[in-house]
This record gives structure tokens, sequence and C-alpha cells, in this order.
């Protein structure tokens, strides 16, 4: 029987919720792979809603768990639901949602709080020794609860290619090990069982970022 891998969203869009392309790709490469993904939200409301047209907030209110329902097909689940007890593996796609509704990552940096409901959830496969997958800004997650660990968001050094590329010095400050990767490429930290790549934290056309995310779920399925 296939694996059961959680799949965590935090809303739909890229500026205030789950970045689609991510998300899409992690299932697709799941399947791939004859693996069964759950989907889960928190059912809490949005920081705040971005119009993707102009990039601005809106006085839009906006529910999490609805919205990520959308990049779901309907079949998603509260994270305060989730029982790890029946699942293999975790995986948390990016976009500025877990920056803005999983965490205040997008607020308050390394001073940030990971929403309690997250943190147990993560805390939960990490003490079963089960792998967590993480890309784009999520790993910023793991950096934050697991002191100590290895991860990578790309690059530590700015430029064109890699314009997010501050948040590895940031996490660097909190004690974590950042692995300068491509786009293409994961890094696999083996005693903390986190399995990371960098995806659209890179300015890299979609195909590369695609190829990334199918190897960290190649590698998760295979930890699990």
């Amino acid at each position: 029987m296939g694996k059961r891998v959680a799949v965590v969203l935090a809303g739909c869009g890229v500026y205030d919720g789950s970045e689609i392309h991510e998300s899409s790709a992690v299932l697709v490469h799941l399947s791939r792979e004859g693996a069964q993904a759950e989907v889960y939200a928190p059912d809490v409301d949005q920081m705040h809603v971005v119009d993707h047209v102009k990039g601005q907030p809106t006085q839009e209110k906006r529910n999490v768990l609805v919205e990520s329902a959308r990049i779901a097909r309907g079949n998603i689940k509260d994270l305060a639901k989730l029982d790890i007890k029946g699942l293999d593996a975790l995986i948390i796609p990016g976009g500025f949602g877990v920056a803005k509704n999983l965490s205040t990552w997008a607020t308050q940096g390394k001073n940030c709080i990971v929403s309690k409901e997250v943190e147990d959830v993560l805390k939960a496969f990490h003490a079963a020794k089960k792998p967590i997958g993480l890309c784009c800004i999520s790993p910023v997650l793991a950096a934050k609860i697991f002191p100590g660990c290895e991860l990578t968001v790309g690059h530590d050094t700015e430029c064109e290619k890699w314009p997010y590329a501050k948040t590895a010095e940031t996490m660097k400050e909190l004690g974590c090990k950042h692995v300068n990767k491509h786009v293409t490429e994961i890094h696999v930290d083996v005693k903390n069982k986190l399995v990371t790549t960098s995806a659209f934290m890179c300015n890299a056309p979609i195909h590369e970022i695609y190829d990334g995310i199918g190897k960290m779920v190649k590698e998760v399925v295979r930890l699990a």
C-alpha cells in the first residue's frame, strides 16, 4: 500500500496563501510516487487578503481552510483533526501564507511565532521520526522549531536570481545550518529527517521549480 502523506496548506495564492504551482507540484509528484495525499489547513482567518493583480492588500476577509479547499478540490480537513498515527510523512509547500497564516514570519522574522496547531504537527512528525518536506519559505518553520537543523532555501547571497537570499542569513541567526543548493537540488538533514528545496525562492523557470519539488517529494516518500 502507498504511503499516506499529510500536505498542509496555508490558503490559495502566492501573496496571502499557499503557492499554487508548488502545491500542485507536490500533489502531482506524490501521485507519481504512488503515495496518497491527505490535505489539511487550519480553520482560521488569513492575516489579510492580497489583490494578486495589484499586489496590494484589500479589506476582504478570507478563511485559510476555505481558500485551501480550492487547491484540494474540496477534499480537505481541518488541521486540528490531523492524527499522525495513520500518516507516514508531512509536506508543507511555500507561499507567503506560510509566513502570514501559519506563522508571523512575514512581520516578525526570526522573532516570529509559529501557530500552535502547526508547531504541534511539526513536532509530532519529528518526534515520531517521520520525514518532513519543506519548500520555498516553509523551511523557516523548521528553523524556528528545531534549532541546529540543516536546511536550504537556495542561496545566501542576494542577486536577481535569488531575491530572497536574506532569509538564509536569518535562519543562520536562529542557529540552523543553511546549505546552498540550486533550485533543482534538495538538501536532506538525515538526523532530523528534513528534506528541503528552494522552489520559488529562486527566480527560475517553472519547470526547474517543479523538478526540484519532485526530488523533495521522492526523497520524503523514500524516507517514509
